[in-house]
C-alpha cells in the first residue's frame, strides 16, 4: 500500500469537471433563465455588504446566477451593475465561485475581505490592494506549482491603485497572508508572515491570484483590515453600514479602472 497519500498535479491537464457543465445542470433543475451577470462582480465573504444593501432595499436578485451554494444581488451604484456574491468565506468556496463567474458573464472580478492587521498602516478600518499572496492554504497548490507566492497581474494592480490613490478612501498596497486556519495564528506564524512583508491576513487571496494566473483572468483582491485579533476592545468596526459605502467606492473605482 501507498504511503504517501497525496495526489500529483498535473497543471497542464484539463479537468474533467467544468464548471459550465454544473451551472447547465443547476439551471435545468432550478429553471433558471441564462441571463449573463454583471460584467463586474464582487466577492463579500463576510456579507456585511449584502445585508445592508438588502436592508435599505437597494439590491435585486441575478435572475440567471445559478450556483448552487450562493445567491447573488445586483447593485446599480454611480451607474455601474455590481453583481455581489456574500458569504464565500475561504480559499475553497471563493475559487468555486469564481470559477462560475467567469463562465456566468463576470469579466472582472474584486474580492473585499475582512482582514487582521499584522503590521499597523494606522487605525482599522483601512483598505490594503493585496499585490502578492503569501499560499499558506491548499486550493493554489491545485491550480499553480508551488511558490511562496501568488501575485496579482501587475498592470491591473497598477491601474487599480494609481486610480484609488486620489479617491476618497484610503488604500495602501502591499502583501497579505492567506491562511486556512484563523484559529491557528500563533505567535511563530504572524512573525514568519511578518518576516515576508505581510501587512494582513486573510483567507481567500491566494488561491484566487493562483485560479487567475491559471485560467488568464482578472482578479483583485482587497483586505479590508478591521481588526487586530479582538485582542482591544470595539475590535471589528467596519465603519459606516459596516463598511458598505467605502467598499462600494473601492469597488467602482477599480473596475473602472480596470476594464
Amino acid at each position: 500500500m501507498p504511503t504517501d497519500p497525496t495526489i500529483p498535479k498535473a497543471y497542464g491537464s484539463a479537468s474533467v469537471f467544468h464548471p459550465e457543465n454544473l451551472l447547465r445542470e443547476a439551471r435545468r433543475q432550478r429553471g433558471l433563465p441564462e441571463v449573463p451577470v454583471p460584467a463586474v462582480c464582487a466577492l463579500d465573504p463576510d456579507g456585511d455588504m449584502v445585508r445592508t444593501l438588502r436592508a435599505a432595499g437597494q439590491v435585486r436578485r441575478a435572475p440567471g446566477w445559478a450556483c448552487y451554494h450562493t445567491e447573488m444581488d445586483v447593485v446599480e451604484y454611480q451607474g455601474l451593475a455590481i453583481g455581489i456574491v456574500g458569504l464565500a468565506v475561504g480559499a475553497p468556496f471563493a475559487v468555486l465561485v469564481a470559477e462560475q463567474l467567469f463562465v456566468s458573464g463576470c469579466r472582472l472580478l474584486i474580492s473585499v475581505t475582512s482582514a487582521v492587521q499584522i503590521v499597523p498602516l494606522g487605525p482599522p478600518p483601512y483598505f490594503v490592494l493585496i499585490d502578492r499572496a503569501l499560499r499558506d492554504e491548499g486550493t493554489s497548490q491545485h491550480y499553480l506549482p508551488p511558490s511562496v507566492f501568488a501575485e496579482a497581474d501587475p498592470a491591473l494592480a497598477d491601474r487599480a491603485y494609481a486610480a484609488l490613490a486620489s479617491g476618497p478612501v484610503a488604500v495602501h498596497r502591499g502583501v497579505a497572508w492567506t491562511t486556512d486556519a484563523p484559529y491557528r495564528e500563533t505567535e511563530d506564524a504572524i512573525a514568519a508572515a511578518r518576516a515576508h512583508g505581510a501587512l494582513a491576513v486573510e483567507m481567500e487571496a491566494a488561491a484566487l491570484y493562483a485560479f487567475a494566473r491559471a485560467r488568464g483572468r482578472p482578479v483583485l483582491c482587497f483586505a479590508h483590515v478591521t481588526n487586530q485579533m479582538a485582542r482591544i476592545e470595539g475590535d471589528f468596526e467596519k465603519g459606516a453600514g459596516d463598511g458598505t459605502r467605502d467598499s462600494l467606492a473601492v469597488i467602482a473605482a477599480t473596475a473602472r479602472a480596470c476594464l
